[in-house]
């Protein structure tokens, strides 16, 4: 007889820890959650013209934390009702950078820029709820297998490599000491002691951006060195805020910008459904069905209009290193989780709190890119495990879906290659335009209409190792 994994764990789903257990373990979650969180509006800081404006961009980050306390409540209550955080999410990156570069965008402040932002991401929402309330979303995957994921996930971070080594060069001391470190915690100590596990970039960020602050203060980085500490942004910034709906002006909305974000929804999408059968077996949870699946994406759509409503840049998805955090600590509850929900509405309200970071220098910063982003590319390589990588049919189209992925958008980025068809058409231009742009996009179109076309067993497109049929979804 199999063992029941609820043996394996201290506290199972439905368990209540005694408080002080529960509020601990919650700030947990909210540690772990807490570097990617933070990382995604200082990466989006520059398309949404913010690198100049560190109280805003601090108001911002504060919106993120309080978005992602809302959603994880949101989930864990009324959605899937497992233990999974919400936060933002890398895959929504491209289209927001399209739609920023976008000619009646890209010369205007940052509140337009995030009007035109949140107006994308709320359509796309409302894609994501139908999708899910209606059951399409197994459906769907039906057509979405690895040999589509793998480029589409991988392409996420290494559409972004401009971020990265340009970033952190502008101080190599600083940035080659943020991505030393994040190695060094992450990959050689992460067996000696358990707080390297769990918080490694956490730990690099803090320590680089502690050996900045020291240099700061002694005079070796002075104003306007590129790993200068600036603490003026702290004085000027407000100690409490509530973020509110529509902050930035009302959404500006755009079927052209719609489009490439939906394909961001999409493999948000696919990648969630992976993270509820790992919390469901994680946390003793039965077997994730079709109808827990269809509420936690229902629900996830939900969460993603309020990140649009309120302004948040970005959308929310499920966190998958949260799921690890419950592997490691065997503690599967979700009362813990809707503690650590708690932390994160509680801190977003301090504004002072999202000010702090915005303090961390650029060098920091891209040394952070550097190593997160080729992780993303990693774990959509994972997804090639399950695909017979023997079959010339399989590397052809993961190999074209990569090039035409990153080419694409070069080509697009030159005004002179835009498409023009016409006053009357101008929306279509828009759509191809902006989906010409998103690298994602268009790899996970050419992978997906190639994979769905070209002949194939289940087994060489790797459908049979996922368990894809009418009635099931990925494990």
């Amino acid at each position: 007889m199999s063992r029941s994994p609820k043996a394996d764990i201290l506290y199972g789903i439905d368990d209540v820890p005694p408080l002080l257990e529960s509020v601990t373990l919650g700030f947990q979650h909210y540690l772990t959650m807490f570097g990617s969180t933070v990382a995604i509006p200082l990466i989006l800081a520059e398309p949404l013209g913010l690198k100049d404006k560190p109280v805003e961009l601090g108001l911002l980050i504060g919106t993120m934390f309080f978005i992602s306390g809302i959603t994880t409540l949101l989930q864990t209550t009324l959605g899937n009702r497992l233990p999974i955080v919400q936060g933002g999410t890398f895959s929504f990156f491209a289209p927001t950078f399209a739609i920023c570069g976008m000619a009646a965008v890209a010369n205007s402040g940052f509140e337009v820029r995030l009007q035109h932002v949140q107006g994308a991401i709320i359509i796309g929402a409302v894609f994501e709820i139908v999708v899910g309330y209606t059951g399409l979303v197994g459906r769907m995957l039906r057509f979405v297998g690895p040999v589509t994921i793998a480029p589409t996930i991988a392409l996420i971070g290494l559409a972004l490599f401009k971020f990265g080594a340009p970033i952190a060069g502008t101080h190599w001391g600083i940035g080659g000491l943020t991505i030393g470190l994040i190695i060094l915690f992450s990959q050689y100590l992460r067996r000696s002691h358990r707080v390297f596990e769990l918080f490694p970039i956490l730990l690099a960020i803090l320590s680089a951006w502690g050996v900045s602050a020291l240099l700061t203060y002694t005079g070796v980085f002075p104003e306007g060195h590129p790993a200068h500490v600036k603490t003026d942004v702290l004085a000027n910034a407000p100690w409490f805020r509530i973020p509110y709906p529509f902050q930035w002006g009302l959404p500006q909305f755009s079927v052209a910008a719609a489009i490439g974000m939906i394909a961001g929804y999409v493999a948000s999408m696919v990648e969630s459904i992976g993270d509820y059968f790992a919390a469901a077996r994680l946390s003793g949870a039965p077997t994730p069905d079709r109808k827990t699946i269809n509420r936690g994406i229902g629900m996830e759509g939900i969460g993603c209009l309020v990140a649009g409503v309120f302004g948040t840049g970005n959308g929310t998805t499920s966190y998958s290193e949260n799921i690890g955090a419950i592997g490691l600590t065997r503690v599967g509850s979700r009362r813990v989780v809707q503690m650590g929900a708690a932390i994160m509405l509680v801190l977003g309200v301090f504004g002072k709190f999202g000010a702090l970071f915005t303090t961390i220098p650029q060098p920091v910063v891209g040394g952070m890119y550097c190593v997160m982003f080729g992780m993303i590319a990693g774990v959509g390589l994972s997804n090639l495990q399950f695909v017979d990588l023997n079959s010339a049919r399989n590397l052809f189209i993961i190999g074209f879906a990569f090039f035409m992925g990153l080419s694409v958008p070069e080509y697009f980025a030159k005004p002179e290659n835009a498409i023009v068809l016409g006053e009357s058409l101008q929306w279509l231009s828009d759509i191809l335009n902006a989906l010409g742009k998103t690298g994602m996009g268009v790899g996970a179109l050419i992978a997906v209409v190639l994979d769905n076309t070209i002949p194939a067993s289940q087994a060489e497109r790797g459908l049979d190792k996922w368990g894809i049929d009418d009635s099931t979804t990925p494990h």
